[in-house]
């Protein structure tokens, strides 16, 4: 057996320290962290942030690294922060149970409605990138459609806000995904969200109602 350094050879395996294995690791994802970065502001004109999702909430914590409102802005991924999207700026973020949002979501297309992004988080949720503004706008529109007075599982993230994007890992739940990629349609001009709370809202107390229904009822 020859010890090289740390690297420990034995016949034709190569054993590698396990120090050695997190740092590679965590190359990698900055690695990925900064190429997911280039894209967001890059081809579709986000802003980005760094920072630490927030353990146990489905919204991270706010940056407190640098973030990129251009192409050309220097930003680096922390070895285990997340990249953040700020909210309030070129979108805001409709958010409902995941159940709720796969439901609405089917009935959306099938309807021929445009869907912008739209991001899965590992927490049980799924949030819809909706034009800017809506977080304020919520409460109106809920009464406008006739659902201000319902116990919804929705929420809207708007300024001041920020949700995670891919290839954030939330510590202990797994990896956010992209269930809608951003495209050249979507991404610049995500969909009202009046287009789409209708739909969502539906599905939410739908959900809700089958939650609390007696178990021999909802068999």
């Amino acid at each position: 057996m020859d010890n090289l350094f740390g690297d420990l050879r034995l016949g034709h395996l190569r054993l590698v320290p396990r120090g050695t294995r997190r740092r590679t690791r965590a190359t990698a994802f900055q690695a990925a962290a900064f190429q997911a970065a280039a894209e967001y502001t890059g081809r579709w004109g986000w802003a980005v942030a760094a920072g630490a999702p927030a353990p146990g909430h489905p919204i991270p914590a706010p940056p407190a690294g640098p973030r990129a409102d251009g192409p050309r802005a220097d930003w680096r991924p922390g070895p285990a922060g997340a990249v953040l999207l700020p909210t309030g700026r070129a979108f805001d973020v409709l958010d409902v149970p995941e159940q709720a949002g796969l439901q609405a979501l089917v009935r959306l297309e099938r309807m021929g409605t445009q869907v912008g992004p739209v991001l899965a988080p590992p927490t049980g949720r799924l949030q819809f990138l909706v034009a800017a503004g809506a977080a304020r706008r919520l409460p109106d529109l809920l009464y406008r459609m006739g659902w201000d007075d319902a116990a919804l599982d929705l929420a809207c993230h708007g300024e001041g806000g920020y949700v995670a994007a891919p290839p954030t890992v939330l510590d202990g739940l797994g990896p956010v995904r992209w269930l809608r990629r951003p495209t050249r349609d979507n991404a610049g001009c995500p969909p009202e969200a009046r287009l789409l709370l209708g739909t969502l809202a539906y599905a939410c107390h739908r959900s809700r109602e089958r939650s609390s229904e007696p178990a021999w009822l909802a068999s």
